[in-house]
């Protein structure tokens, strides 16, 4: 494929500091790029860079002619009470045919093409701007963090959108399941430099470990060298006898150079302190809404939390996911009903916004050693504060000079040290890099108090969740599954294999809040339904379900090794090994259900 887009020897810099130092790179049409770096390293420049709406300090930016650029607006540009099918006409210049119809592709249809743009759910106005983007017919797509404040399923639409675009783009992204599923490239920024690397994120990540080993290993042969060589140096060449050996020793040495290793990142390694493990009810509500005094959002949600449980809040946009945790945390007064907080329970929220309050003359110091709780040190305030990236000096700045992602960023870190026993929080990893992210998930993982949180970065809520809460249509349900099961449900949908109602149901003998309820029947005039037959039909469905998800996987991975049999990947050798016996271990689990519901149809009519 020809070379659509190069950037050669990009310098940019904001007064002393340096983003991008001779960057340099192709771009083509048949490369899907995911683009990482830590925070701050240069990656939405580059991308206002190539979009145009930044200039270069010097180096030159070369489009081919066959570019057509197009990329994911992240400002909104419509206009007061402007409609969907308005927004997609004035922008593209298409045909309100050409607009419906690539607008049905996200799932905008109908009478939604007549309302206002700014009257949908954020997730909603993301489709109509992916919509826009498409109708431009480009070749190659810029898109900067598309994922943030993205539902699910929109997140879902997303991914499949980009999986069947015929073209290339340049994708900036801190989920890395979203990256793994939609990359074939992988570029770096790392000290102001770029490096592409033609493959996904993991395989690039194990060939940086590959080259930093082997690095390090040569640097390790080439000292040994140095000392022998200065060992002898030091003893031979005062003697007349060995002093030209001794001579010719020195220009050895001389010559040998070790490689450089650039500086290392450090691994992000977070820690928060922990409270004391206790048993428990945390949460109940009973006939619980919430709202607003002139919105009912949802009602008669009822269900428990156990202390140390960890529950993720899912639902579409604009579902009442934000509106629930308020409620809880007491930011909103309930419709209906009531809820209450185990005893001694003392919570801390987490809100998208929450960091404009902040006292603007505190430094990132002062308002961390104000946030911590008796027993937390210094050193584990100034460790916290790096696990943000506020390091040295940084913790002196003062909150007015913070940008926004930092303000959140330091919000996050105060609400950590503060050592309570619950944790809300809503949409946490916006504004940091994915290994900040990954890092933040296995804290919480270890985390001994409760955590209701709102999050759509699959990597970060798969190492979290043990309980999903969903919201939808003014209702909110305990999900029985995993949270595997529950976005391989929400993928089936979107490609059309299942229904909504197809998702597994709740355990029979259990309320939706997975309290045991007790059901008083009078006695049925045809044979009463066996509720053990039911639940076995539920698990061998949901089996279903998962080896069906695992066989597609495999046989993806298997087809890849056919077509490109001299690519040796130790990551997918390993992941086809995981499938085969998760396949195994499920396919066991089916045959030992399917035994146990021969008996009971067999006792049953014997």
């Amino acid at each position: 494929m020809p070379v659509l887009l190069q950037v050669n020897q990009i310098h940019k810099s904001y007064g002393a500091t340096v983003i991008l130092d001779s960057a340099t790179a192709s771009f083509s049409s048949d490369q899907k790029i995911g683009m990482i770096g830590r925070n701050g390293a240069g990656k939405s420049t580059l991308c206002r860079i190539i979009t145009g709406h930044e200039t270069a300090d010097s180096g030159t930016l070369s489009a081919n002619s066959e570019l057509r650029l197009s990329y994911l607006e992240q400002h909104d540009t419509f206009e007061p009470e402007e409609s969907v099918l308005h927004f997609l006409m004035r922008t593209t210049g298409a045909e309100h045919w050409q607009c419906g119809e690539t607008a049905a592709r996200f799932q905008i249809k109908n009478e939604m093409l007549d309302l206002p743009v700014r009257s949908l759910p954020g997730g909603y106005q993301t489709r109509v701007k992916l919509t826009a983007m498409l109708l431009r017919e480009p070749n190659f797509l810029v898109l900067d963090e598309p994922s943030n404040y993205l539902d699910l399923r929109t997140l879902i639409l997303l991914e499949n959108f980009l999986l069947n675009f015929r073209g290339g783009y340049l994708l900036v992204s801190h989920d890395r399941e979203f990256l793994k599923r939609t990359c074939d490239h992988t570029l770096e920024i790392e000290s102001g430099t770029l490096t592409l690397y033609p493959g996904n994120i993991e395989e690039y990540f194990e060939f940086k470990e590959i080259q930093q080993a082997r690095k390090e290993a040569q640097n390790k042969t080439i000292q040994k060298k140095r000392d022998q060589l200065e060992e002898f140096i030091s003893r031979f060449r005062a003697k007349a006898s060995t002093a030209s050996r001794a001579q010719s020793k020195m220009k050895q040495l001389e010559r040998l150079k070790t490689i450089e290793i650039a500086h290392q990142l450090s691994t992000v390694n977070l820690r928060i302190p922990q409270v004391e493990r206790k048993a428990g009810i945390a949460f109940s509500c009973d006939d619980f809404a919430i709202g607003y005094p002139e919105k009912m959002v949802a009602s008669g949600i009822r269900f428990e939390v156990h202390r140390g449980r960890h529950v993720a809040i899912l639902g579409d946009n604009g579902q009442g996911k934000t509106t629930f945790l308020k409620t809880i945390a007491g930011q909103l007064a309930p419709k209906a009903g009531s809820f209450r907080w185990g005893s001694g329970i003392r919570i801390a929220y987490y809100a998208q916004h929450v960091s404009l309050s902040l006292d603007q003359e505190d430094t990132v110091y002062a308002h961390l050693a104000r946030a911590d709780q008796e027993g937390v040190t210094n050193q584990e305030i100034l460790a916290m504060a790096g696990c943000f990236l506020f390091r040295g000096e940084d913790v002196k700045k003062k909150v007015k000079v913070l940008s926004g992602g930092e303000r959140a960023r330091l919000v996050l870190a105060g609400l950590l040290l503060s050592k309570s026993h619950a944790l809300l929080l809503d949409e946490p990893t916006n504004h940091l890099d994915f290994e900040t992210v990954e890092a933040l998930g296995r804290a919480i993982k270890k985390f001994h108090g409760t955590v209701f949180f709102i999050g759509h970065d699959r990597t970060f809520v798969n190492l979290i969740a043990t309980d999903i809460l969903e919201l939808n249509n003014g209702k909110a349900k305990r999900y029985p599954g995993t949270y595997e099961d529950y976005v391989y449900h929400l993928e089936m949908v979107a490609k059309g294999k299942e229904n909504e109602s197809d998702a597994p149901a709740p355990d029979q003998s259990e309320s939706e809040g997975g309290r045991k309820k007790t059901v008083v029947e009078e006695a049925p005039k045809k044979e009463k339904p066996n509720p053990e037959i039911s639940k076995c039909d539920q698990l061998m469905k949901k089996i279903e379900r998962r080896i069906s998800h695992y066989t597609q996987e495999r046989n993806k991975l298997l087809e890849e090794m056919r077509k490109n049999p001299l690519h040796y990947s130790k990551e997918r050798n390993m992941r086809l090994k995981e499938l085969q016996a998760n396949m195994e271990e499920a396919e066991t689990e089916w045959c030992s259900l399917q035994e146990k519901l021969d008996r009971i149809k067999s006792s049953r009519h014997a």
